[in-house]
């Protein structure tokens, strides 16, 4: 698809991230200390942690109170739950996922990184990378996170070594590699002193490199609309019959990809309808085009039948559609998914009734081998499965497209999240088995 938008509107003064790493690793901590240093903390959130750190004997503030809000996670000294906090430098706004680090807790990381651009993974120095650090680097790669930095933390406890860093360095990256991770930018941290977090340590002159701060505030952010298929999930048919409008009829959603001009010719999905864009209302004025992530209003030139879950695309970059649908998925919930599952599957704004039909697949993220037809997935397994929806989906690939791309399962009985889905996504999987049939009228 080509484009005329202005190269100032292909960028972003916003960055999302996430951090991961084992429990103790100093998670908190650096959200702390990033918090605390670039002043984005209000004089009464530390006074308050400057006085429960004293109660508590500790001569100095405890920064990863700054992130652990809830009671449990206090008391535990754990992170429980993704904490997300906002906070900016005079270079860029950041919107950061502080997830857990505990094994039973790998799905909220997968919550925290869906949507982030950049994936900070931390590393203790005395332990070098363990399971767990594996394990999350394999979900960044899954998750298609574009950037991921090692910040190998606690360098005050093993003196400053460079060889100690150096070594861990090597051996992540090695690993992120053969994941298929882009790019790994290593950095010798110290977030309970502050070394190289903000401010350059004094400690590691043998580093030259950005500071983490530096780094979220330099990385490259890529909202390229020139390289986007154009995606509106419509929302709301907007509908005001007024003596002004009589005829006035909307189409209105948040643009999930790409950018929509007046004149465009566009197809609606699922029906396969063609029509062009007639008018584009943003914020109640009328403009000439919109991207993403915009809430606008199409206005269509022929009165077709558009309902909210249908997908307004490009005529020329129009996804196919199916009612077999193949993905990896995250298994969220603590009841178990398996073979013959009657769920509902929720993409963009449209939801329909599907099964799931086989599950070839489970993914052990230890050392990326496979467990064969597993037969179900429990809490935070990783696995393919093949999908059967009463009705057709236009859905991308992950890979061209993460909101487009993702779906979730619900349990139709009580509404609960049971799986989060990327189309498409795939590591090397055994030779799939029969479709499982259901005798009732889920059986599509």
């Amino acid at each position: 698809m080509t484009s005329t938008t202005p190269e100032v509107l292909r960028e972003t003064t916003l960055l999302r991230f996430a951090t991961a790493g084992s429990v103790d690793d100093g998670k908190s901590t650096l959200v702390g200390r990033l918090l605390h240093d670039s002043k984005s903390v209000l004089t009464d959130q530390l006074e308050a942690v400057q006085r429960v750190s004293a109660s508590r004997g500790q001569d100095t503030p405890d920064l990863a109170l700054l992130t652990d809000g809830l009671r449990a996670e206090r008391e535990q000294g754990i992170t429980i739950d993704v904490a997300y906090r906002y906070f900016a430098t005079p270079r860029r706004r950041f919107i950061l996922a502080d997830t857990p680090g505990h094994v039973q807790y790998t799905r909220n990381m997968v919550t925290g990184a869906s949507t982030a651009e950049l994936t900070v993974i931390l590393v203790d120095a005395r332990n070098g990378v363990v399971e767990q650090t594996r394990r999350h680097a394999a979900i960044a790669a899954l998750l298609r996170v574009p950037h991921a930095v090692l910040a190998v933390n606690k360098m005050d406890l093993v003196g400053y070594q460079e060889s100690v860093f150096a070594a861990i360095a090597e051996q992540f990256t090695a690993y992120a590699t053969e994941l298929g991770v882009p790019e790994v930018t290593a950095i010798p941290i110290s977030a309970l002193v502050g070394d190289n977090v903000v401010e350059p340590s004094a400690h590691m002159d043998w580093y030259g490199g950005p500071t983490v701060l530096e780094h979220l505030e330099t990385v490259p952010v890529s909202h390229d609309l020139a390289h986007c298929h154009a995606r509106l999930p419509v929302q709301y048919v907007i509908r005001p019959q007024t003596a002004e409008h009589p005829d006035y009829r909307g189409y209105a959603g948040q643009i999930a990809a790409g950018t929509f001009r007046v004149g465009d010719p566009v197809t609606v999905l699922p029906s396969g309808r063609t029509t062009r864009v007639s008018g584009i209302d943003l914020l109640g004025e009328p403009v000439e085009a919109a991207w993403t992530p915009q809430s606008v209003t199409l206005l269509l030139e022929d009165d077709i039948d558009v309902s909210r879950g249908d997908l307004v695309v490009p005529t020329q970059d129009a996804p196919a559609t199916t009612q077999d649908v193949e993905a990896t998925v995250c298994h969220v919930a603590d009841q178990p998914l398996t073979v013959g599952h009657r769920v509902l599957l929720k993409h963009g704004t449209r939801t329909v009734k599907a099964i799931v039909k086989d599950i070839p697949a489970r993914l052990t993220l230890d050392d990326l081998s496979l467990h064969p037809h597993p037969g179900r997935l429990v809490a935070n397994d990783i696995g393919r499965v093949k999908i059967r929806t009463a009705e057709p989906l236009p859905a991308d690939s992950y890979a061209d497209s993460r909101r487009t791309g993702s779906f979730i399962l619900i349990d139709p009985g009580d509404g609960t999240t049971l799986t989060a889905g990327m189309v498409g996504e795939s590591f090397a999987a055994p030779e799939p088995v029969a479709d499982a049939g259901d005798d009732d009228g889920w059986d599509f």
